[in-house]
């Protein structure tokens, strides 16, 4: 059992990592700080080493004669063979990504890579079904939070939220599909369509791509969970109720598999679960396929569809979640004294990322470049933020880094800013710590207008602030009308859109249990 464990771990590391295959001399084999950055899994002949995708590391195992190749009779325990592994092999790592002055390095001093660019946007949400509607209604301050209508939710505490009330799938989506679909499905399968007809890569232009070097990556925080519920109740009755679509599209993954599918495209496509970091995380996942040379064109954001009873009552279980019932489009109120907690959202947004020479043979319009992003974890609380904000700080100065850009280049940061309590003045503080000497900034809040849309919520934001870089002005933050004393207005944009000449954008998405993203996109340039 031991040995089938041991080659299934190295089996799997294979699937989940870019498989390369090499050898070294004896003298780098036998060294423990060596380690080959460009391999993510390297097979040599005396020994095997795992290692995981971006900072993730999985314990080397040794291969050495008989069944210690195994571990089975090691010298040294696994765990400590484990330990030694792991510190040696960050310390190498950070090692190389740091200059001789112990500053962090950006990608673009490390290397010359594949530029990745959007040239395409779909956007589903209660403010409009297209980039150019949903961005004029934000700039107009409209909100697109209302009274919930596709259920009665008289009794609950909270009855409003960032609902779509209708959206035609004609043209879109197959009608066998259309039924029997869960929204979230629905959604993502629109707005990925939408982003290829927004990006030009129509029916001739779509058969003309290599599909194996297309994929989708279209992400949700909690997936199909009307069809979850519904299968629930169904087997109060008798398990023969229960809709035959139900296992297979209730997986999260079927909004990327089903647009796959529908394409005919053969490329990288999954789907990730990271609550309200997941599109961000889909992004820039997307962004490194294309980086790596896996793929030239990828459809990635996110897709959610929760409004409806078992969600609405878990969130009010939590506490999380808005009661100003009375007036719902001024009940998402961030960084203002009076607001109570967020509001739900729906819908879906996906960007079309392509390689930058992909995209100018094919003659496409470039929105913006793709510059970066990162990721951490406050490992503190299931649903609070840390109080020093020490991860959301790290988060952004890893996407800094990992971009290759100067702090003071950054003049537009699209918050997270979700209208709770603590989490609104813990992403201020982080951002004034770090662009404390910026006097250019800017700081806006979408969901003011739209609600948090959980795992949507990155990509869709993902689209107003690329729409701020192509349109030169950034949409105001609607009902701060007491802004929490710790502001300072100069850096908030208030009630009205300003004029704004985008130099690099900053987009940041945090979920519960303290999960952070952050991801920066910048107009164009040739170089």
């Amino acid at each position: 059992m031991a040995i089938v464990s041991s080659l299934c771990s190295c089996f799997l590391a294979a699937c989940v990592s870019r498989t390369e295959l090499g050898t070294v001399s004896a003298k780098k084999r036998r060294s423990t700080k060596w380690f080959n950055k460009s391999s993510s899994y390297l097979l040599c002949k005396d020994h095997v080493e795992v290692v995981g995708l971006s900072s993730c590391f999985v314990p080397r195992l040794s291969f050495e004669n008989g069944f210690q190749r195994f571990g089975l009779f090691s010298r040294k325990p696994i765990r400590e063979q484990r330990k030694n592994f792991v510190h040696s092999s960050v310390m190498d790592v950070n090692n190389q990504w740091k200059g001789n002055d112990g500053s962090w390095k950006g990608k673009t001093e490390e290397r010359k890579q594949r530029r990745v660019v959007v040239t395409g946007m779909g956007v589903v949400t209660s403010l409009g079904h297209d980039p150019d509607s949903f961005y004029d209604n934000l700039l107009e301050g409209k909100s697109g939070i209302s009274k919930i209508e596709s259920f009665d939710c008289n009794e609950f505490p909270t009855r409003i939220a960032g609902e779509i009330k209708s959206l035609s799938t004609n043209g879109w989506v197959a009608p066998k599909y259309s039924n029997r679909m869960d929204k979230f499905m629905l959604y993502s399968l629109v707005a990925g369509k939408k982003a290829l007809a927004d990006g030009g890569l129509i029916e001739e232009t779509l058969e003309a791509l290599e599909k194996s070097r297309c994929g989708v990556i279209i992400g949700t925080a909690m997936g199909a969970m009307k069809m979850v519920n519904d299968a629930i109740l169904a087997l109060k009755t008798s398990y023969k109720k229960i809709n035959p679509f139900f296992v297979p599209f209730a997986a999260t993954n079927m909004g990327s598999a089903m647009t796959a599918i529908d394409l005919g495209w053969t490329g990288p496509t999954y789907s990730i679960a990271a609550a309200c970091a997941t599109s961000n995380l889909c992004i820039i996942s997307a962004a490194n396929h294309i980086i790596r040379g896996e793929a030239d064109v990828m459809l990635s954001g996110g897709s959610e569809a929760v409004v409806i009873p078992i969600v609405l009552g878990g969130f009010v279980a939590c506490g999380g979640l808005s009661r100003k019932n009375e007036d719902p489009t001024k009940a998402s109120r961030p960084w203002d004294m009076d607001r109570d907690g967020f509001v739900m959202g729906e819908g879906a947004g996906v960007l079309l990322l392509e390689e930058l020479g992909h995209a100018m043979a094919r003659g496409a319009e470039i929105y913006a470049e793709f510059l970066g992003g990162s990721t951490t974890c406050n490992a503190y609380h299931i649903v609070q933020p840390h109080p020093k904000g020490e991860g959301v700080l790290l988060c952004i100065e890893k996407a800094l880094h990992e971009a290759g850009v100067k702090k003071e280049d950054v003049n537009y940061v699209n918050a997270h800013a979700s209208s709770t309590k603590l989490g609104d003045i813990e992403e201020y503080q982080a951002l004034i710590r770090c662009f404390d000497q910026n006097i250019e900034l800017k700081i806006n809040s979408t969901k003011s207008m739209i609600g948090d849309l959980l795992g949507a919520a990155g990509a869709v934001e993902a689209v107003a602030t690329i729409q701020a870089i192509r349109r030169g002005w950034v949409h105001p933050t609607i009902n701060l009308d007491k802004p929490e004393e710790i502001l300072d207005m100069n850096l908030i944009v208030g009630a009205k859109k300003e004029r704004l000449n985008v130099k690099v954008a900053l987009s940041n998405s945090f979920g519960f249990s303290g999960l952070n993203s952050s991801i920066l996109f910048a107009p164009f340039k040739e170089f």
